[in-house]
Order: C-alpha cells, then sequence, then structure tokens
C-alpha cells in the first residue's frame, strides 16, 4: 500500500515539473527578444554568434525556472492528491504525512545538488562568456549600408550621399563626399557623377571608386600666399579607401576580460575574498604603523635617546606653564623654540590627518568589495537550497488547499515566489549597502520560507482546517466563563 502510494506521487511530480519548466524557460526566453533582439539586429551579426548568445543566456533563465517548477509541480501533485479525496482516504489508514512526503523531498534534494554544481560551476562560466559575447557585439558598428538621399556618417571622418543605388549592384549614382580627414575648417567636398564600391578583407576595407567628378578643397598658407587658398580639381577616376574594421565582427580571446562577481566560480571567488581580506588587514596595520611612528618619538641614535628620556624625565614631573607659553607642552622650552615645534607637530598632524583619511577611503571599498563577494557565495547556496524548500512548502500547501486546478495553482505559486524573490533581492542590496550581515541577507528568504513549511506542515498534521479557527476558540472560551468566575 505505502509503496503504491509512493508510485502514485513520485508519477505526479514529473510531468508538471517538466512542462512548468518549459513553459517558463519559454516565457523568460521570449521577454529576453523582445528586450534585447533590437539591439542585435542591423549589425550583421552571424546566426550562429546569437544562437549561442542565447543559449548562455539561459543559464539564468535555468536559475529562475528550476525552484519555480518545483513548486508549482508540488502544488498540482498534492493539491491533486487531496481534492481526489486520495489523502483523506490514505490518512484514515494511519499512513503519516511525512511517510507521504518523504519521497518527493529525496527528489528536491537531488534537484538542489544539481542546481549547486550548476550554480557554482555553469552558470559562472555561461555569464562569463554572454558578458564577454555582449561586448563584442557592442563594439561592433552597423555595416556599410548606403540608402538613396541620406547622409551616411558610419565611416570616421567622411560623409556620405548618393542620390541613387540600384538594387542588386554595387553602381552608386550622384556621388558626394564631405572628407574632414584634416579637420572641420578644411574640409574637402567631392562630387562624382558614379562610382562602384567593393568590400576586401571580409569587409574590413572598402574601395570606392568615382568617375567624371571635382573636388574643392582649401590648401594651407605657403611662403609665396600666406592667405588662404582654395583649389578645384577635376578628375576621369579617383578612389578612396576606407577603413571598416570596427565594422567587422570580431571575438576576443576568453581570457581577455576580467571577471565580476557573478562571472566567478566559487574556488576563484574565494581566493580573490581571501586577498580582499588580507589587504584589507594589511592596510589597517600600516596605518597602525605609520600613526605609531609619528606619535612616538624618534629613538634612532644615542643623542636623540639621551634627550628623549631626559624630556621623559621632566615631562613626568608637574610642570606649571611659565610666563614663556600658556601651553604645557611647551613649558620648558625656549621661547625661539615655540614656533618650530608647534609649526612641525602641527605638520605631522595633517600628514597623519591625510593617511588616515586616504586609509579609511581604501579600506571602505575594500569592504564593500568583500561585502558583494559574500552576498554572491552564500547566494549560489540559497537559490539551490530554495528548490528543497519549495518542496518543502508545496506538499503540505497543496494537501491544504485540496484543489489542483491550475488558477489557483497559478496564482498561489505566483505570489510565493515573487515574495521570495522580492525578498532575496532586497536582502542582497541591503547586506551589499551594510545593513544586514551577508549570510542573513541571502538566507532570509529561505528562513522565512521554512518557518512558513514548518506552520503548513502542523496544519496539516494536526487537522486544523476541520477545527474552528483559534480566534472562535477563544471567544467562545472567554463568553462561556461567567463573571466572577
Amino acid at each position: 500500500m505505502l509503496r503504491r502510494l509512493h508510485w502514485i506521487v513520485l508519477r505526479r511530480l514529473p510531468g508538471p515539473f517538466f512542462g512548468w519548466l518549459g513553459t517558463l524557460m519559454f516565457l523568460l526566453l521570449m521577454q529576453f527578444l523582445i528586450r534585447w533582439l533590437p539591439e542585435i539586429a542591423g549589425k550583421g551579426i552571424p546566426i550562429l554568434v546569437i544562437i549561442e548568445l542565447i543559449a548562455y543566456n539561459l543559464a539564468y533563465m535555468v536559475v529562475l525556472a528550476v525552484p519555480m517548477s518545483v513548486l508549482l509541480a508540488a502544488l498540482m501533485a498534492f493539491g491533486g492528491l487531496a481534492e481526489s479525496e486520495y489523502y483523506t482516504v490514505i490518512k484514515s489508514t494511519g499512513i503519516s504525512f511525512g511517510q507521504i512526503v518523504w519521497p518527493s523531498l529525496v527528489i528536491a534534494t537531488v534537484i538542489m545538488g544539481g542546481m549547486l554544481y550548476f550554480n557554482n560551476v555553469m552558470l559562472p562560466e555561461a555569464n562569463h562568456r554572454a558578458r564577454q559575447l555582449w561586448s563584442d557585439i557592442r563594439g561592433k558598428r552597423p555595416g556599410f549600408e548606403l540608402q538613396p538621399g541620406v547622409f551616411y556618417d558610419g565611416v570616421e571622418d567622411y560623409s556620405i550621399l548618393v542620390q541613387d543605388r540600384p538594387s542588386g549592384t554595387n553602381t552608386l549614382i550622384g556621388i558626394t563626399i564631405y572628407d574632414y580627414t584634416q579637420g572641420r575648417s578644411r574640409q574637402a567636398v567631392i562630387k562624382a557623377e558614379r562610382g562602384t564600391i567593393e568590400s576586401h578583407a571580409g569587409g574590413a576595407r572598402l574601395t570606392l571608386s568615382l568617375q567624371d567628378g571635382v573636388m574643392h578643397r582649401p590648401l594651407p598658407p605657403d611662403a609665396n600666399n600666406q592667405d588662404g587658398r582654395y583649389e578645384r580639381l577635376a578628375f576621369d577616376r579617383h578612389r578612396i579607401q576606407f577603413d571598416m574594421s570596427d565594422a567587422v565582427f570580431r571575438r576576443s580571446e576568453s581570457g581577455e576580460s576580467s571577471r565580476s562577481t557573478r562571472t566567478m566560480r566559487t574556488p576563484q571567488l574565494l581566493t580573490t575574498l581571501d586577498s580582499l581580506k588580507t589587504d584589507r588587514q594589511s592596510k589597517y596595520r600600516t596605518l597602525h604603523e605609520e600613526v605609531r611612528g609619528t606619535l612616538l618619538p624618534d629613538t634612532s641614535d644615542t643623542t636623540t635617546s639621551n634627550t628623549t628620556r631626559s624630556d621623559t624625565a621632566a615631562a613626568s614631573a608637574p610642570v606649571s606653564p611659565t610666563h614663556e607659553s600658556a601651553y604645557l607642552a611647551l613649558a620648558g622650552l625656549e621661547a625661539g623654540r615655540h614656533r618650530s615645534v608647534t609649526s612641525t607637530a602641527a605638520q605631522r598632524a595633517r600628514n597623519t590627518q591625510s593617511t588616515i583619511q586616504s586609509t579609511r577611503r581604501d579600506t571602505k571599498w575594500k569592504s564593500q568589495r568583500i561585502r558583494s563577494y559574500q552576498v554572491e557565495f552564500y547566494k549560489k547556496f540559497s537559490i539551490a537550497l530554495a528548490c528543497f524548500v519549495f518542496m518543502f512548502v508545496g506538499a503540505p500547501l497543496g494537501l491544504a488547499i485540496r484543489r489542483g486546478g491550475l488558477a489557483t495553482i497559478g496564482a498561489i505559486a505566483l505570489g510565493i515566489f515573487m515574495f521570495y524573490w522580492i525578498t532575496l533581492v532586497q536582502g542582497e542590496k541591503l547586506s551589499e549597502r551594510g545593513f544586514f550581515p551577508p549570510w542573513f541577507g541571502m538566507w532570509i528568504a529561505n528562513l522565512i520560507m521554512s518557518g512558513a513549511g514548518l506552520w503548513l506542515i502542523l496544519y496539516v498534521v494536526l487537522d486544523l482546517g476541520a477545527t474552528p479557527p483559534l480566534r472562535r476558540r477563544l471567544w467562545d472560551w472567554l463568553t462561556s466563563t461567567e463573571p466572577g468566575a
């Protein structure tokens, strides 16, 4: 009986899980394409590169979709079990809630283990490659596309206008070119009746061959003519080469860009975190030694040592201010030395203050970076654990609501996931700003959901839904108590 029950529960989980996983991945993919496809289109990016970019960005979609799918599958499986009165029959035979739900928790643990590996190994690498590919795409300029009647400024230091461009050919008619290679004040204007354009080196270089044209350009003054000169040059043929290397898509090497917190694997994250902590501690020690060396007297030689000992002995005895100075620190010194001593002390104080402020800014920045790395480290594990927590919450919640309908399940799951994700994001921001410890900011969502899961388990096990609410029982007890009793 129990084995058959486990089989029924396990058979209900995979279908909703994979169904919802595919649906959520499709919705997230559509949202990604709607947002970013306009930025990709029109740049001549190869289709295989676009597919690769989408594949890399599927990684963060998996992180969002898998926990949500676990929650939906748990709600549908156990909600359907309660709706079909299976759970009522099972409970009447003496089978406990734990005996029913433990196989699903085992499955959630397996999914959690897979997500741990995915978040710590595959996700950072996918984020790194996606970020690098985005940088290559954004660094590429649009291709050379002349439109009749529209100035084209895609070539540096040139502005090109054509009156007509027959489709399917490289022929240009009615060409006007503004050449700014010598500066705006000495721009040249080139006009030609027709021309042809040719591409070389895979589009990295373009050659424009002009026919039957004229060039107007100013010339600089020379020894014979100090005023500005003007040149008009007619030509039968004229060739201009354009550098279009920025319009050619090139892939950068994988090691060219540095990694951020979200593109580091866990070992790299921990290594960087330890390095930042060591560097910050070294800054504190250096500051302590510098301040200590500034405040304590220099005892490097014998004369200074003897003078220091005598001054210390004199300072240890009670000294009253003399008529020479109103300050106790200057008592006993000659009047001529007051200015030099105070000037030296003030300069040392300013240097010490500058060092303290510089170290404070540096260590503050390092502390912010340390919190950022710690937040990312805890988040990798927190999101993976959400798969288990959602099964822990979804199983008793599905039995409590006693409905397996799509609308009810979807609304409840969306509300739970939105609460969880908002709590996680806010915890991340507050932790990075120093309001919470990083571990607390990243685990608070799981702690709240675990507490809700424990209450739901008690609700189902104690069958609180079949008893009057606590407030009604308390009211009945108060009203049944006689006054003065």
